[in-house]
């Protein structure tokens, strides 16, 4: 996500590396040359142009302190600037009512019905709150299946009626079974077309007065760029949707519909989903962007998401175990099937700062660990427990198991023994001491 966007704007910024101080002049290239990024980009030329009219008014107007070169400082006009143009900040989705009802608008092939269910897994996970979804796209083929199928894995309950087209009614008995349950939340997934039409939005229209929604989110496919601001205007002209959803932020997305939505609709973006798993579906953060934009990366983001996984008391057991060095290969093994859930390994290593960049051109695979978790569950109870009993036999016999190599077992055994060694003194203090001693003259 916005790869080379982040690498275009950090060229624009080295036009001002050596310079000791902000002039129109060299200002001037830097703009033109963040004007062209943001084009190639995908963002439409009237919200390019206003965005580099802003920065550059903002950097004229700057006495630029001493201690800050005109590079950072213009680092920090772009990244505010970004921000601003996105949302400033989060903004929530109002659910309250009895019950609050969602509707998912969009075109087929946004991700319309896969949001929906995500969504509700949220919901329902970080809220407490009980879902119901409903099934109103009786237009597209299998879309009533795909939900049920979603809904099943996130636990959530499906609302749908046989052989009735009948989109509204559908709606309304749904809320009605909402209320009569005791539900708080509904979900509407709408039906949709391949692109705006006048059936389509007198459909979504008639849907939208008949059930009084207190929600209404238009959900667009990032990867179809400017394509997506058009279609997001066109629906909120005759919607005033609340707020947007952009999809597909895992694909070969160039950042167009992200920078120029909230600046053309006036509304903001809400979430970014990407990937098919429920769980991926994140809180739109302006400035968290705009971090990611610039490749300063997103730890606050990624700490969440480890905090989401991984349990208090979980923590603690594990802190206790590395301190007395009972760390095993069992509980290296449940480490990975956490940081798993947390999402795309790639993706995750992103919002580390710098490492984004250097992964630019690698492939992590989120199968990467497959091997290491094949080579463990080879092992018996008891070389989990005790690698130091596993020999020369027994590698081969895991190896044979797990189909790799006795090469890969031993590295990974080597690699376990010397992570164990450094969580030990990280955990017992007798690390931080050595530092301490090296850093004494």
């Amino acid at each position: 996500m916005f790869e080379n966007l982040t690498e275009r704007l950090e060229r624009s910024f080295k036009i001002l590396k050596g310079e000791g101080r902000i002039t129109e002049i060299n200002v001037a290239e830097t703009i033109k040359d963040i004007r062209r990024a943001l084009l190639d980009a995908d963002v439409s030329y009237k919200v390019a142009k206003e965005f580099c009219d802003n920065v550059k008014q903002e950097a004229l107007g700057q006495n630029v302190l001493t201690a800050v070169k005109p590079q950072q400082m213009m680092v920090k006009i772009v990244h505010d600037k970004l921000a601003e143009f996105m949302g400033s900040s989060s903004t929530d989705i109002n659910i309250k009512g009895k019950p609050g009802i969602v509707l998912v608008a969009g075109l087929n092939g946004s991700g319309k019905t896969t949001f929906a269910a995500k969504l509700a897994a949220n919901i329902k996970s970080k809220r407490g709150m009980q879902v119901l979804l409903a099934a109103c796209d009786t237009f597209r083929p299998a879309a009533i299946e795909q939900l049920q199928v979603l809904g099943s894995q996130a636990g959530v309950p499906v609302y749908t009626e046989e052989g009735v087209t009948d989109n509204v009614r559908i709606a309304r008995n749904a809320i009605a079974k909402a209320k009569s349950e005791g539900i708080p939340v509904v979900i509407i997934d709408t039906a949709g077309r391949l692109a705006v039409d006048q059936e389509l939005m007198d459909e979504i229209s008639a849907m939208h007065s008949a059930v009084q929604p207190t929600e209404t989110l238009f959900v667009v496919d990032a990867m179809t760029g400017q394509d997506a601001v058009e279609t997001a205007k066109a629906f909120n002209d005759r919607l005033d949707f609340d707020g947007v959803v952009l999809t597909k932020m895992d694909g070969d997305t160039r950042g167009g519909a992200a920078l120029s939505i909230k600046a053309v609709t006036g509304k903001p973006i809400k979430y970014i989903s990407s990937g098919e798993k429920l769980e991926a579906l994140d809180v739109f953060h302006p400035d968290r962007i705009a971090d990611r934009i610039l490749g300063m990366g997103d730890v606050v983001s990624l700490v969440e998401k480890a905090q989401e996984q991984f349990d208090e008391k979980e923590a603690r057991e594990l802190k206790k175990k590395f301190a007395r060095n009972q760390f095993t290969l069992m509980d290296f093994y449940k480490q990975i099937q956490q940081v798993k859930k947390m999402g795309d390994i790639k993706d995750l290593a992103g919002m580390i700062p710098g490492v984004g960049k250097a992964l630019k051109n690698v492939d992590i695979d989120n199968d990467s660990f497959k091997g290491i978790e094949a080579m463990i569950m080879s092992m018996t109870p008891l070389e989990r427990e005790k690698p130091e009993l596993i020999n020369g036999s027994r590698r081969k016999r895991i190896a044979d198991g797990s189909g790799t190599t006795i090469a890969e077992v031993n590295r990974l055994l080597k690699q376990f023994e010397s992570t164990r060694k450094i969580m030990k003194g990280v955990a017992d203090g007798s690390l931080r001491e050595k530092m301490k001693h090296m850093r004494r003259p």
